[in-house]
C-alpha cells in the first residue's frame, strides 16, 4: 500500500515537471509551483533551497529559496577567489567534497555544531534537513567543491513534528531526477543567453537566439554608430605589467559599457583598446539623443575616475568618441563555421574617418552634423568644428563637439601620448 501510495503521488508530478521542462523557462515559477504541490500532497515542507552554477563572468552561481510562508525568492553569488566561511561549513560543500548522494539531519547533536545553517533551521522551528546533489555531468571524482560541476545542489526542511516520513523522502527522492532535468532544460536556455549576450551583445545575442544566424542575413536599419577609443595605450603596453593594464583597460571599458546600456545603446565587439556601439532606439532622434547623453555621462565619470586613479598612483589614460548616423547592414558576415554579427557600410565607415579627426581637431568627442541636426536643441552645447573633406568620402562633412565648461579633459598622465 506504501508503495501505491508513492507512485500515485509521484504520479501527479513527474508529468508535469516534464511538460515545464520542454515549455518554461522560469526557473523560479517552477520551484515555487513545485514547492506548493509538494505540500498540497501532504509533505510537511517548510524551506527548499536550490543552489546552482551560472554561467555569467560576475556572477558564479543562483539561489533560489522556498519557505511556506513567504514563498519564492533568488539570489546571486559573486564570484569570490576565496570561498566563503559560511560555504566552507555548510551541508552542500560536505555533499560535494565527499562526492555523497543525499545528505540527512534531525538538527540534533553535532550536525548543529558543525553546521552553523543548521542550527538556525533549529532555531526557527526545523525538525529535519535533507540535502541531494544531481550532476548534469559524467566528471570522474574527486570533484572541487569550490568549482562544481554542472548541475544542482537542493534542500528540503521540515518543520512537522516528526520531521519527513520515509514515504515523504522516498517521494522526494523519486521526483528529483524530473525536477533536475526541467532544471537542466531551462538552464540551458539561460546559459546560452547569458553567454551569448556576453560576447556578442545584448540585441545581436538576442537576435542570434531567435535564429539569426544564416550567413549573410542582414537587416538595413538607421542607427547612430559610435567608435570609442583609449589614446596613448599602445604606449602604456609597453610600459605597464599586463595584468596592471588589463586591470586599467576593464576599468574604462567598465565606464564606457555603462553609460552606452544605462542609454539604450548596445556594445556591438571590442577593438584592443575601443569599441564599437551602437544606438537604435526606433528614430534618428531618439538615437541621436541617447548617444549624446550617453557621450556626457562617459565624459563626467571617466573624469571623476581619473582623479581617482592619480590619487591612488594607479596610471591614467584620455579617451575619444567619435558619433555618425545613418544606414547600415546588421547581420551575420563571415564564413560558414565562423560568423560575426556585426554592422557594416558606409555610415560605419565614415564614423572610422571622424575617429581619425580627433587629433586635428584637438576634441575628445566629434560627431557628424547628421547627428547634430536631430538632436533637441539647448540640451546639449553643441559647438561646430567646421567642414572637412574626409578620406574616402565624396562631400564635405560638418563635424561638431559638446562644450565643457571645464574644456576637453587634459592629457594628466604621462603615458598618455600627445
Amino acid at each position: 500500500m506504501a508503495m501505491e501510495g508513492l507512485e500515485s503521488r509521484a504520479a501527479a508530478v513527474i508529468p508535469w515537471l516534464i511538460g515545464k521542462g520542454l515549455r518554461s523557462n522560469s526557473r523560479q515559477d517552477l520551484l515555487n509551483s513545485f514547492c506548493e504541490k509538494l505540500v498540497e500532497l501532504g509533505v510537511p515542507l517548510w524551506r527548499f533551497h536550490l543552489a546552482q552554477r551560472a554561467y555569467h563572468p560576475k556572477f558564479g552561481g543562483i539561489g533560489y529559496n522556498w519557505t511556506r510562508m513567504d514563498g519564492i525568492s533568488h539570489e546571486h553569488y559573486e564570484r569570490r577567489e576565496t570561498p566563503l566561511e559560511a560555504w566552507l561549513q555548510s551541508p552542500f560543500y560536505v555533499l560535494l567534497e565527499q562526492n555523497m548522494e543525499v545528505f540527512q539531519s534531525d538538527l540534533t547533536g553535532e550536525d548543529l555544531t558543525r553546521f552553523p545553517l543548521l542550527r538556525d533551521l533549529k532555531d526557527q522551528g526545523g525538525t529535519e534537513y535533507l540535502a541531494m546533489a544531481l550532476r548534469f555531468t559524467e566528471d570522474e571524482p574527486p570533484f572541487d567543491p569550490n568549482n562544481p560541476s554542472e548541475g544542482v545542489l537542493c534542500s528540503w526542511t521540515s518543520d512537522g513534528a516528526e520531521g519527513f516520513s520515509g514515504e515523504d523522502k522516498a517521494l522526494i527522492q523519486a521526483l528529483y531526477p524530473a525536477l533536475g532535468l526541467a532544471l537542466k532544460s531551462m538552464s540551458n536556455r539561460q546559459m546560452a543567453t547569458d553567454l551569448l549576450q556576453t560576447y556578442l551583445g545584448r540585441d545581436p545575442g538576442q537576435r542570434v537566439l531567435s535564429g539569426e544566424f544564416q550567413r549573410g542575413s542582414s537587416t538595413e536599419i538607421d542607427a547612430v554608430i559610435g567608435l570609442f577609443d583609449l589614446k596613448g595605450f599602445t604606449s602604456l603596453a609597453g610600459e605597464l605589467p599586463g595584468p596592471e593594464l588589463i586591470e586599467m583597460l576593464n576599468d574604462y571599458f567598465g565606464i564606457a559599457v555603462a553609460a552606452t546600456h544605462g542609454h539604450g545603446g548596445n556594445i556591438l565587439k571590442f577593438l584592443g583598446d575601443g569599441m564599437l556601439v551602437m544606438f537604435n532606439l526606433g528614430s534618428i532622434e531618439k538615437d541621436a539623443q541617447a548617444a549624446l547623453d550617453a557621450a556626457a555621462e562617459l565624459c563626467r565619470n571617466i573624469s571623476l575616475r581619473n582623479e581617482q586613479r592619480l590619487a591612488l598612483g594607479l596610471p591614467i589614460t584620455d579617451w575619444t568618441l567619435a558619433l555618425h548616423a545613418g544606414k547600415i547592414l546588421y547581420g551575420n558576415i563571415g564564413a560558414e563555421n565562423r560568423l560575426d554579427f556585426t554592422v557594416i557600410g558606409p555610415a560605419v565607415n565614415q564614423t572610422a574617418r571622424i575617429a581619425d579627426m580627433h587629433r586635428s581637431v584637438g576634441q575628445n568627442m566629434i560627431f557628424s552634423s547628421v547627428v547634430q541636426r536631430a538632436v533637441t536643441a539647448g540640451k546639449h552645447d553643441m559647438v561646430s568644428l567646421g567642414r572637412y573633406m574626409l578620406r574616402g568620402v565624396a562631400d564635405p562633412l560638418e563635424l561638431f563637439t559638446v562644450y565643457r565648461p571645464n574644456g576637453a579633459m587634459p592629457n594628466l598622465s604621462p603615458y598618455v601620448e600627445d
